[in-house]
């Protein structure tokens, strides 16, 4: 089982941000000039009549294959691309698309992806991105991840209909609730290919669409998503704490490990607690401290130390270079001692604090330290 290096490579979440995002180019010419990957799409976007799939609902689950061109010589965390006009050897560019007309041969095609792998490494990792996100961007969030950490088997997000704008946060929070039941429809499709693992990453959110998906899986069949899932990761969850105990609660037991990055100096979701008129209540991603889900089996991994203060600490995980070569050295040591030998929390270097069920590990920058 690979799951703690899927952990480890989802510290390097799902966003990005541009100005005309309706539309991505597709560029079969760059798949000469960077290194390629691909990146399998679920989404319940409306198709558009130029073939993109923008913030329209869509009750049918639309599936793809993506092929990204990752640029060459950028560094490990680095994404950056355009829309309009892309330079391939600067810019993650989309370099090929394929919409699948039935499910059978998306299946069919995922199988082929994972069987490429060797034994061991044939999981399937599914991403669903948070507020304010594209289904181009979140591909390239995707693709990257896979490059930098060598993700285990394929890749597949779940691109529910976001607005992609930052007064789109009633529109999408209307869209997660939309996009529940094709995320079920998806996840019971990928459960039928005989692969390794399958982990959920969720992103801010896509958390909220992730435990809601979830929840109403395990009404109707209890033990689900222990029975089935390999693992689940919420990045900086969007979240009120007592709706995911809520949620929590109608789990006959949670998917192990359940992972949460968390950070004390989050703005956005410091913004998230006004736009909500809750100011003293915390979400999911930027808890004070463990007492409040001590009595959960998760674990909580404080990056707070990572904030730089120029990004609002949503995305310290994508965008701090010395967190990502701790992810990087945590991956390695877990490659060499094996991954169900090895505990998360001895991974990371800092602090670690035991709750009644719930683990919390305060991850120490050690570059600030010795910087300081």
């Amino acid at each position: 089982m690979r799951i703690i290096q899927i952990v480890l490579a989802a510290a390097l979440t799902l966003s990005a941000g541009c100005s005309d995002r309706s539309y991505t180019p597709t560029v079969p010419s760059s798949l000469e000039v960077g290194t390629n990957r691909t990146v399998f799409a679920a989404t319940t976007r409306a198709p558009g009549p130029d073939g993109s799939f923008g913030p329209g609902r869509s009750e049918e689950l639309s599936l793809l294959e993506l092929t990204v061109s990752i640029p060459p010589g950028r560094q490990p965390g680095e994404l950056d691309f355009a829309y309009g006009n892309p330079k391939p050897d600067l810019q993650f560019t989309m370099a090929g698309r394929r919409k699948f007309s039935n499910v059978d041969d998306f299946r069919i095609r995922l199988k082929q992806e994972i069987a490429e792998h060797p034994d061991g490494e044939r999981d399937i990792t599914l991403f669903v991105h948070g507020f304010n996100s594209t289904q181009a961007e979140t591909a390239f969030r995707a693709a990257q991840l896979a490059e930098d950490i060598r993700m285990p088997g394929a890749t597949v997000i779940y691109s529910w209909p976001s607005l992609g704008s930052p007064l789109g946060y009633a529109y999408d929070g209307d869209s997660v609730l939309f996009a529940r039941d094709g995320l079920e429809e998806l996840l019971r499709s990928l459960k039928r290919i005989n692969s390794g693992d399958l982990v959920i990453v969720a992103h801010s959110m896509g958390s909220q669409l992730v435990m809601d998906t979830l929840r109403q899986m395990e009404i109707a069949e209890p033990g689900w998503s222990s029975d089935n899932l390999g693992g689940v990761v919420l990045m900086s969850p969007d979240l009120d704490v007592e709706v995911f105990r809520s949620q929590v609660s109608r789990f006959k037991s949670l998917p192990q490990p359940f992972v949460v990055f968390s950070s004390r100096g989050d703005k956005i979701l410091n913004l998230s607690q006004r736009l909500r008129g809750t100011h003293s209540r915390e979400r999911l991603g930027n808890l004070e401290n463990i007492r409040s889900v001590s009595d959960l089996p998760i674990e909580v991994v404080d990056i707070t130390a990572f904030e730089d203060g120029q990004r609002g600490g949503h995305f310290s995980t994508a965008t701090s270079p010395a967190l990502i070569a701790i992810l990087n050295a945590a991956r390695a040591t877990a490659d060499a001692f094996g991954h169900d030998n090895v505990a998360l929390a001895n991974l990371f270097p800092g602090r670690v604090i035991q709750g009644q069920k719930a683990i919390e590990i305060e991850v120490a920058n050690i570059s600030a330290d010795e910087g300081s």
